[in-house]
């Protein structure tokens, strides 16, 4: 039986999960929009990852005795100024959801609910990823820098990356 404590701080990462799902879905569309399609099928993928993240803990919650809750949310940013002001805001993201699971993981060490704190590293090696991975595409965004050459090479980069990454699983 997993702990109130924990119950009621994973709820709130499902929350923040399914914002960055939502995020994330605006911000493709904002790509589609204006002429990056790559980068649309790229945080389209995104988006459907962040959901598959927030899934899978609403399974643990679930499958622990507890019960998985929705939230209120607000609505995310729809209004970009560039593709690097994109993917500058997907990294000050990711950065946030690494804390929140981290303090997360710390709710867990406290109430020595080990099974949970467990279940929470795949979370914490899943974030080193996520962070790597925008920090790559931002050094190249800053590589290219303004010239729509670049920029058209790099969008065509992130639609490769799209189409090469595995379906999101709420189970992996």
């Amino acid at each position: 039986m997993i702990k109130k404590t924990v119950e009621s701080a994973i709820n709130e990462q499902i929350k923040r999960e399914e914002f960055s799902s939502r995020l994330y879905l605006s911000m493709a569309i904002w790509c589609e929009s204006n002429g990056y399609p790559g980068a649309a099928a790229f945080l389209y993928r995104q988006a459907d990852e962040e959901r598959m993240h927030q899934l899978k803990l609403v399974h643990y919650v679930n499958d622990r005795g507890g019960k998985a809750a929705l939230m209120a949310l607000t609505s995310p940013e729809s209004h970009f100024d560039n593709l690097s002001h994109v993917f500058k805001q997907v990294m000050e993201h990711e950065q946030y959801i690494t804390a929140s699971i981290n303090d997360l993981y710390e709710v867990t060490l406290n109430e020595k609910d080990y099974t949970t704190g467990s279940f929470l590293q795949w979370y914490i090696n899943e974030q080193i990823e996520e962070e790597s991975t925008m920090a790559t595409i931002l050094d190249k965004i800053n590589l290219v820098g303004t010239e729509k050459g670049g920029m058209f090479h790099l969008d065509k980069e992130l639609g490769a990356m799209a189409a090469a990454a595995p379906a999101p699983s709420a189970t992996a």
